[in-house]
């Protein structure tokens, strides 16, 4: 297995793997709020390139042979502004990450995980911050071994 930065002649994998982690999402969403729409595929893939593009941002590819079995995004956000002398550090943002599910458990998410905190390091980014879907047991469990803490928490609430 190997860790690849993205090139275009992957753009179909990543689109399946997307869609694949969304239905996963889908799946467990006990509310069943979330939806993948008909054009989920080709508009999410396309707004990802975009804010890969306008902040800094990379995508890595996990290859087994030839296989794209993983992928994870990553981009910078420098919202180092004096906000009346309140700085926010330089910090990544992990967008996605995903690795398809029968490749799942072998530590390529780790391995993809470690590749982007790397690049983060590169370019001077004092943090990583993450989302994690409440219910996506699996993701929770990998960024807690690899040193990522609860620090905001979102609530919902049925109306």
């Amino acid at each position: 297995m190997e860790i690849i930065e993205y090139t275009e002649k992957y753009s179909e994998k990543v689109k399946d793997l997307f869609v694949e982690l969304q239905e996963y999402i889908t799946s467990i969403d006990k509310e069943g709020f979330n939806v993948v729409g008909n054009d989920f595929k080709e508009k999410y893939f396309l707004k990802t390139i975009e804010e890969v593009q306008k902040y800094e941002g990379k995508i890595f590819l996990a290859l087994e042979n030839t296989e794209v079995v993983g992928a994870i995004v990553g981009v910078i956000n420098n919202d180092s502004v004096d906000y009346y002398d309140f700085k926010v550090p330089k910090r990544g943002r992990i967008v996605d990450l995903v690795v398809t599910n029968k490749f799942q458990g072998v530590g390529i998410g780790s391995k993809l995980l470690e590749k982007m905190e790397a690049y983060f390091k590169s370019v001077q980014c004092s943090g990583v911050l993450l989302d994690v879907f409440a219910y996506n047991e699996k993701a929770y469990s990998l960024y807690v071994r690899h040193g990522y803490f609860d620090r905001n928490i979102q609530m919902m609430k049925n109306i």
